[in-house]
Formats: C-alpha cells, sequence, structure tokens
C-alpha cells in the first residue's frame, strides 16, 4: 500500500510528473476546451476511488487526458463569458507553494507571516479606494461570502447603535440590478431588500435611494449597497450622491467591487468611483480582473473593530486567541478555518510591482473601447451601452433569443471563444467581458464574425 504520509521515491517521481504538468499548463497557449457529458466522462475515466487507489501517475494521466480537456479554460484570451480569471504566473506557481506548506491562516498566533503578507495586500487595496489608515480585514472565498459578511457587521452595528432593539424587519437597500449574491445574503440573515429603480445605465443613484428610503417605514434600513462594477454592464452607481444619503440617515454603506473595484488602479477611469473613499466596508475579487488564481476576495473594512464585534468566535479552546489584539482573520468574516487567500496576490505583486497591475488593467480597458468601435463599424450589430469599464453588451439585429443561443453555442464548438448572451431591460442581448490582458481584437473579430 502507498504511504501516504512520507516521502517516498514514489512520492519524488510524482512531485516530478505534476510539476512538468503544472509547467506546461502554464505555458501558453492553452485549449479553450468545453464540457462533456458525465456518462462519457465515466466511460473515459473509469473507476478512480476504489480501496487499493490508482495511483499518481494513473490519477494525473486521468486528470490531463480526459478531465482537464473536459473543463472549459477561464484564462484563455477568448473566454469573454460571465467574469473571467487571468492569474499571473507567479500567483499561479505560488499558490502551488501554499498548498504545499499547508498555512493555517485564521489567526496571527498560527499563521502570523501569511497574515502580515495578506494584510500588506488588503492595506494597498484600502489606499487605492482612499479609505483611512487602519481600515483592514480579511481575504474570504468570494464576493458572496464578502457581501454577507459585510451585511452582517453592518447589522450588529445598527443593533448596538439602538441599544439592542431590532425593528419588525431589517432591510438592506439596493439597487433593482444588484448582484444576485446581495439578494443570497439577506435570504440567508432572514433580511428584506429595499429595491430602488435604476437609471437609463442600470445604475443606483443618490436620489432614487432617497426616495426608496422615503417610501419604507422608518427604522428597518441598516445598510446600503452599491456597485461599483456591475458584473451585468460593467456600470458603476453613484457612489458620491448615495455616500452622503447614508451619512445623512446613519446608514451603513457598503459597495460591491467584486468584479469592477481593479478599475481603482487605472487613471483612465479612476474618477468614475468618487464617493467610494466614504464606504464602511468594500469588497474587490483578486480572482476576477486582479490577476490572481481562484478563488479569493478582499473583504475592507473602515473601522475593522466593528465587524471583529460581530464575527469573532468565543469558545473555551479559541481562549489564547482572544486573549490578545493580533490580528485574527477569523474574526472579521462568518469564517474560522481559512487558507490564507491573498498570498498568491502578495507574491504576484511583490514580483512585478503594482506600475505592472496598472498597466495590465489599463490593456484590459483599450481592447474593451476597441471592441466598442469594432461593433460600431460592423452594421448588423448595435452598441448598446458606451462601456463604463470592460463589459461590451451589443445587440445583433434581428436576433432573438434563439439566435444568441446558436451564437455562443457555435462560437465554443468551434473553439472560436467562450461567451455568453444575458438580458438587458428584458431583452436578450450580446455581452462580452474583458479581465485578460492577452485578449486581441483579432479574438474579438472572430467571435463577432460568427454573429454576421
Amino acid at each position: 500500500m502507498q504511504s501516504m504520509h512520507e516521502y517516498t521515491p514514489e512520492t519524488d517521481t510524482l512531485t516530478e510528473a505534476v510539476v512538468d504538468y503544472t509547467r506546461r499548463r502554464i505555458a501558453d497557449p492553452q485549449p479553450l476546451d468545453h464540457p462533456v457529458p458525465p456518462e462519457d466522462l465515466t466511460r473515459s475515466a473509469g473507476p478512480t476511488i476504489t480501496p487499493d487507489g490508482i495511483g499518481g501517475q494513473e490519477a494525473l494521466r486521468i486528470w490531463e487526458e480526459v478531465l482537464a480537456p473536459a473543463t472549459i479554460t477561464t484564462d484563455h484570451p477568448s473566454f469573454l463569458a460571465f467574469v473571467p480569471g487571468a492569474p499571473s504566473k507567479a500567483s499561479v506557481l505560488f499558490d502551488l507553494a501554499v498548498s504545499a506548506s499547508e498555512v493555517y491562516g485564521g489567526s496571527w498566533l498560527e499563521g502570523g507571516g501569511a497574515v502580515w503578507a495578506e494584510n500588506q495586500v488588503l492595506g494597498w487595496l484600502a489606499e487605492l479606494a482612499g479609505m483611512p489608515t487602519g481600515s483592514g480585514g480579511c481575504f474570504v472565498s468570494g464576493g458572496t461570502a464578502g457581501n454577507l459578511s459585510a451585511l452582517v457587521a453592518a447589522r450588529h452595528a445598527a443593533s448596538d447603535a439602538r441599544g439592542g432593539e431590532h425593528p419588525p424587519r431589517w432591510q438592506v437597500a439596493c439597487a433593482d440590478t444588484v448582484h444576485s449574491s446581495v439578494a443570497s445574503a439577506a435570504r440567508v440573515m432572514d433580511v428584506d431588500l429595499l429595491s430602488a429603480p435604476h437609471d437609463e445605465r442600470g445604475r443606483l443613484t443618490g436620489p432614487a435611494l432617497a426616495a426608496a428610503l422615503d417610501r419604507t417605514e422608518p427604522g428597518g434600513p441598516f445598510a446600503v449597497v452599491a456597485s461599483a462594477g456591475s458584473t451585468n454592464a460593467g456600470t458603476i452607481d453613484d457612489l458620491d450622491g448615495i455616500a452622503a444619503v447614508c451619512r445623512e440617515r446613519g446608514l451603513w454603506f457598503h459597495v460591491d467591487g467584486a468584479y469592477g473595484g481593479a478599475g481603482l488602479l487605472a487613471p483612465s477611469v479612476r474618477d468614475r468611483f468618487r464617493g467610494i473613499e466614504l464606504v464602511d466596508s468594500f469588497i474587490v475579487d483578486p480572482h476576477k480582473w486582479l490577476f490572481a488564481p481562484y478563488d479569493s476576495c478582499a473583504l475592507i473594512y473602515r473601522e475593522p473593530e466593528r465587524a471583529r464585534a460581530a464575527h469573532r468566535q468565543d469558545a473555551s479552546y479559541l481562549d489564547a486567541l482572544n486573549a490578545t489584539s493580533e490580528w485574527n482573520p477569523s474574526d472579521y468574516a462568518h469564517h474560522l478555518s481559512r487558507r490564507p487567500r491573498g498570498l498568491p496576490l502578495w507574491f504576484s505583486l511583490a514580483t512585478y510591482g503594482t506600475d505592472a497591475y496598472r498597466d495590465a488593467v489599463e490593456r484590459v480597458l483599450s481592447i474593451t473601447r476597441e471592441t466598442a468601435e469594432e461593433i460600431r463599424r460592423r452594421s448588423e450589430l448595435e452598441l448598446i451601452l458606451e462601456p463604463e469599464l470592460s463589459v461590451v453588451l451589443f445587440r445583433r439585429l434581428g436576433w432573438g433569443p434563439e439566435g444568441y443561443e446558436a451564437w455562443w453555442r457555435m462560437a465554443l464548438t468551434q473553439q472560436v471563444g467562450f461567451v455568453q448572451p444575458t438580458s438587458w431591460e428584458g431583452e436578450k442581448v450580446g455581452r462580452l467581458c474583458f479581465v485578460n490582458p492577452r485578449t486581441t481584437i483579432e479574438h474579438v473579430r472572430a467571435i463577432l464574425d460568427l454573429a454576421a
């Protein structure tokens, strides 16, 4: 029987094989690939979970030859669906090191070095947003976990401010176009959403928020969620106007920048985030547009002690952690055990420098604008919105939903690209989302040609 916990000659051979696969995987180019029906995978892979094991070499072969080709490559330059990923080479390599090190990132006592490095990144992000010195938080698994944790802290702070008194129903105010994760958080917390109508660009504005708040029972709303780059259209809410309403009414101001927050790096669009410096909490996902691997979300609080009051867990075996004021990431979100997800981004930033990140974000914005111009040149296509960040919505004249469905399936079948349609004001439309600096206008043209 193979030894699971001793480094043997077989382990050494497997290490070389895995490292060799990793070297080939991060090299360019990689195939786009496509999903495969489960029955086909079962037939091709055969039994893999067996009493005696199939051996690491065989398991690796099945992954490389059968399972990986059935997995779409999210960092392919022609992956323009949903929100792609484009991790830097350094971040991917260091993710291996993090796994091999088996670092626990929940407390300073056990993972101080890792926590220090993560806090360097969180401090940099807080500075980008214009938040004050002392802002901080932790890394969680993704935007859904980040939004939920921030709203839990917001409700706790509101309850404290009211001496523990609760309204009949708590409410979170947001646009009717808010990301689905906010509705999910509301269900988990058993609170209601107070939706305000969006403007012609799908944004929440200060006046619309104020009007919605005026129509509800006072005392119910405890937080407002705004978007710094909506997933569907890449638009940024009226952050400055929303911040003013929150200040006036004493509401927690949370900004979801999971996708779009990386735009803070780009001088060409930085002014569109005016007002973000006034947030009480803010999230951005490094695995989206900050070139880190899955899965990671930076959650930052203006006053971290308010989040700690909401999230710190008490138990007899945690007494040693809670007896000190050291920075424990487990105190700032709804988790305890955690992988130090911010380390790959820290290593990449330290390797390449922040200027390289700024330039990469600007390249993405440039290809987005170039794509908008390409759509304008094509008589069969119509640009729906001038892109604010790196999402392009367009209409193919004469198409209904079936046309868009056939388009994306043809693009994937022909391995031209992976795209997905979306809905805008009740109409099915085309959508392209850019985060990969290696995407070129040639990639885009090949996809748009299929809509001709």
